[in-house]
């Protein structure tokens, strides 16, 4: 069985929900959705939503390890919904997320019912890949030049 009880199937995703998540840009967001679509699973919007419901804060205790993946190293507040809103969640959660993005450089617009948008034509981030997996560029071309 997988840390914390999860299966080899539902950590190998977060695992890669966490890594994906890593890549986005400072000061750049992106959809639940896009994430998904980056790893494959387009229908599995949500699910990138759970995994980053469910990072743990890094230990505040010197005597205890903090968990590999942590608020501390993964960017959740750069992950917004398709429409540019920030979800809300749970007392203060949404706030935090906007302060965090605003730390950021990030524009976050309050309306009139409190809720956060952020303008995602300025600031989305929405490659075909991740950059982790794009081909690199050859220099052979630059070799034969020399030649």
């Amino acid at each position: 069985m997988a840390p914390g009880g999860r299966s080899e199937e539902a950590w190998a995703w977060f695992e890669s929900v966490y890594e994906a998540v890593q890549e986005i840009p400072h000061g750049r967001v992106t959809s639940y959705g896009h994430i998904a679509k980056l790893l494959g699973k387009p229908e599995c919007p949500r699910q990138v939503g759970i995994c980053l419901k469910h990072l743990p804060s890094p230990s505040s205790d010197a005597s205890k390890p903090s968990s590999r993946w942590h608020s501390g190293n993964v960017p959740w507040q750069r992950v917004i919904n398709a429409k540019g809103g920030i979800s809300p969640r749970g007392p203060s959660g949404a706030s935090r997320q906007a302060a965090a993005l605003r730390r950021e450089r990030v524009h976050v617009d309050e309306g009139s019912m409190g809720e956060y948008t952020v303008d995602l034509a300025k600031y989305g981030w929405f490659p075909d890949v991740l950059p982790s997996e794009a081909p690199e560029s050859s220099s052979d071309s630059d070799d034969e030049e020399r030649s």
